[in-house]
C-alpha cells in the first residue's frame, strides 16, 4: 500500500488541470483530477485525501460552495484554492471558508509545493495535540482544546480547527500579549495580509461566542497582538 499523499485536485481546465496533475505525482503525491466542483464532492464523499486543490470558477458547483460542502464531511480537511482573480474580496471570502491558502494563476509550481508541505505539516503536528486532552477555564467557559468545545452551562458551542488553536495561543498567553504574528505563523504558516484578515474574521466569531460572559474579552494591543482578559 502506498503511503504517499493524496491530493484532490478540482480544476475546469482539463489541460492545466493534466499538467498539474502530473508534476504533483512526479513530486511523489497521488493525485486525483476532476472537472467541476458536483465531480469533486462526490470524490470526496467516496474516498479519503490529505489535502484539497480547488479551482474557485467552475462548472456545476463553484470553488467555494464545494470547500463549504467539503468542510461538512471533513472539517479536518485543508484546502487550497486557485483562482485566476486577485480581488481582495475573493481572497476574504476562501478564506472565510476556512481556506489554507489562496493561490494566484500564473503561479510558480515550486511554491506550490512549499505551500502543500507546510500545510501538510501544521495540520499533522495540530493532529498530534489535538490528541492531547487539554481544558482551559474561560471565565465562565469551559474549553476543551481536544474536544474543541466552548461550553457555558447547558450550552456547547463547536470551534473550528483554527478557532480552538487560537482560543488556545490566548489562554496559554492570558492577560499578556498573543503577538499576531506568533499567531499568524503558527495557525496559518504566514503572516502575510490576506492570512491577517483571516485571522481577524476567526478572533470576531470568537469574541461573538464569548460575549455569554461579559468578563471575558479579547482586546487588541495595538501595532503587537491580543490579550484575553478572564473574569476573577
Amino acid at each position: 500500500m502506498s503511503n504517499r499523499t493524496k491530493v484532490l485536485l478540482v480544476e475546469d481546465d482539463p489541460n492545466f488541470g493534466s499538467i498539474m496533475k502530473s508534476y504533483l505525482e512526479l513530486n511523489d503525491y497521488t493525485a486525483v483530477l476532476r472537472t467541476d466542483g458536483k465531480q469533486g464532492l462526490e470524490a470526496v464523499s467516496e474516498d479519503s485525501f490529505d489535502i484539497c486543490i480547488l479551482d474557485v470558477m467552475m462548472p456545476e458547483m463553484d470553488g467555494f460552495t464545494l470547500a463549504r460542502e467539503i468542510k461538512k464531511l471533513h472539517p479536518d480537511l485543508p484546502f487550497i484554492f486557485l483562482t485566476a482573480k486577485s480581488l481582495k474580496s475573493d481572497m476574504l471570502e476562501g478564506f472565510k471558508t476556512g481556506a489554507d491558502d489562496y493561490i494566484t494563476k500564473p503561479f510558480d509550481s515550486e511554491v506550490l509545493l512549499y505551500k502543500l508541505k507546510a500545510i501538510l505539516k501544521r495540520h499533522a503536528q495540530q493532529a498530534e495535540d489535538e490528541s492531547k486532552l487539554i481544558d482551559f477555564q474561560v471565565g465562565k467557559f469551559t474549553f476543551s482544546y481536544t474536544l474543541r468545545t466552548l461550553t457555558l452551562g447547558d450550552h456547547i458551542q463547536s470551534l473550528s480547527p483554527k478557532e480552538a488553536k487560537l482560543l488556545r495561543m490566548l489562554c496559554e498567553t492570558r492577560d499578556g500579549i498573543l503577538l499576531r504574528k506568533e499567531a499568524l505563523d503558527k495557525i496559518w504558516g504566514d503572516d502575510n495580509y490576506f492570512n491577517g484578515r483571516s485571522m481577524d474574521v476567526f478572533l470576531a466569531r470568537l469574541r461573538k461566542y464569548l460575549k455569554k460572559d461579559p468578563s471575558v474579552e479579547i482586546i487588541n494591543i495595538h501595532g503587537n497582538g491580543f490579550r484575553l482578559i478572564t473574569g476573577k
